[in-house]
């Protein structure tokens, strides 16, 4: 069973396994590096807002029904603000251990479904099969695909951790994290092994959820609402389209875990946006969890072209914007 890459993450937010495919193909690799690539300035962009950095203050106009609203900048006027400061190449900070994360959790989750695979064989879904045993089926298959995305998400994660780090350095000017040896050494130095660990467990939380979600909606797109017969034109492209449709919606339904993991990762590194006034010191991913949720913060960071200004937790001061919790 296919199933659709997730981008946080991150998001793809940051550093996400592409697809369950038990054959490691390089050429898919050095695509996905090339979009990753890409994409950075915009993940970049992401990152910074979901741990609330907002260094351009709002603007006011109208929505459409002609009420007065306050609105933040857009990607690109986020991209602008951040090139005057750090120049054009400094869109791309974070990219290198961003590609590490992506290629180590891509060569993980491939070998361990190899060797699944080899072991514990599952027949396809036939049409033939009946309810119990397609359900058999489905599960084996899934949770075969879980224990690899998982698997891969702990071992690609301490490097997911340096790149949500060297991002929001953007926001205290830090220099920590500018290179791999210098990053290990902040992080073994202040918090441990711990440290490379911060936010994991949303970030599972978030893939297994996503995982389990995309293959259940694909599953049912595809067995009651497409044909059966393989051989009919378009079949195929249809379902390419509905895995990509159910990821993409599954992603939308699991982003708080997301914005929660890349939150955790920072707080409490020592860092000045896991510190106040950035960002409270969260004792635990839900303890994170509950505080954007009573800000009604979850989906922070999900829009980046059309961002109201959310004035119910925030009033404007003499001297700027100020949190009214």
């Amino acid at each position: 069973m296919a199933t659709v890459a997730h981008e946080k993450n991150g998001e793809g937010e940051e550093g996400e396994v592409n697809g369950t495919s038990p054959d490691l193909d390089w050429s898919h690799v050095l695509l996905g590096v090339g979009i990753t690539t890409a994409s950075h300035p915009m993940t970049y962009v992401k990152v910074l807002i979901q741990v609330g950095h907002e260094p351009v203050p709002p603007r006011a106009t109208t929505n459409l029904f002609g009420r007065p609203i306050l609105v933040l900048p857009g990607l690109l006027q986020y991209m602008g603000h951040i090139r005057k400061i750090d120049g054009f190449f400094g869109l791309y900070r974070g990219l290198i251990p961003r590609i590490c994360t992506g290629i180590i959790g891509t060569s993980v989750n491939s070998h361990i479904m190899e060797h699944m695979r080899g072991f514990h064989p599952v027949e396809p879904i036939k049409d033939t099969d009946d309810l119990k045993t397609v359900a058999e089926k489905f599960v084996k298959t899934t949770s075969q695909e879980t224990a690899a995305r998982c698997l891969a998400v702990v071992v690609s994660h301490p490097f997911h951790v340096v790149t949500i780090r060297c991002m929001v350095q953007f926001i205290g000017r830090e220099t920590a994290y500018s290179g791999p040896f210098s990053a290990v050494t902040e992080i073994w130095n202040n918090e441990g092994i711990s440290g490379f660990f911060s936010g994991l467990v949303p970030r599972l939380l978030g893939e297994v959820f996503t995982l389990w979600l995309c293959n259940i909606l694909a599953h049912l797109i595809n067995t009651y609402l497409l044909p059966s017969d393989e051989s009919m034109t378009n079949v195929s492209e249809f379902k390419s389209y509905s895995q990509a449709i159910t990821g993409f919606l599954a992603n939308m339904v699991t982003y708080p875990f997301t914005l929660v993991a890349n939150c955790m990762a920072v707080t409490g590194s020592g860092l000045a946006a896991g510190q106040h006034p950035h960002m409270p010191l969260y004792t635990d991913w839900s303890d994170c969890w509950k505080h954007l949720d009573r800000m009604g913060q979850l989906k922070r960071g999900s829009s980046l072209f059309w961002r109201q200004y959310p004035r119910r937790h925030y009033v404007l001061n003499k001297g700027g914007f100020s949190d009214d919790m």
